[in-house]
């Protein structure tokens, strides 16, 4: 077995594949639109699967926003340099929420970042 996407619920789908692509240089897969079903979808990753895993973001026709809820975590983005990674999301307009650091009690560098939907990514520090 192996993960073969995630999906998180948007309220703008042009948007948040524009977050993904321009700022996280993620590159757009594929996209269906169902209006019989009153929804779109679009997938975004590093590469396609099965090689890798791939987000797939759904917007339901007529939905902006979603309650997060506390059991959402994050998605976590190896990044050969967090500072730098963050600087690229802030220069693109993008919102850091923790800044590039050693985390608590360790020394790998990590950061977090939040997309348009108030998704957390974390970026993690790996040569």
């Amino acid at each position: 077995m192996r993960i073969l996407h995630t999906m998180l619920r948007v309220g703008d789908l042009q948007r948040s594949i524009d977050f993904y692509t321009k700022v996280l240089g993620m590159k757009l897969l594929r996209t269906t639109d169902r209006p019989e079903q009153q929804y779109k979808l679009a997938f975004v990753g590093y590469g396609s699967n099965p090689e890798h895993a791939e987000l797939e973001l759904t917007y339901n026709y007529g939905v902006e926003k979603y309650d997060l809820g506390t059991a959402y975590g994050h998605i976590a983005l190896q990044v050969e340099d967090a500072y730098k990674a963050c600087d690229a999301v802030k220069a693109q307009g993008g919102t850091v929420t923790r800044e590039a650091g050693p985390v608590k009690g360790g020394s790998t560098v990590i950061a977090f970042v939040q997309d348009p939907d108030g998704y957390k990514i974390e970026f993690i520090q790996r040569d």
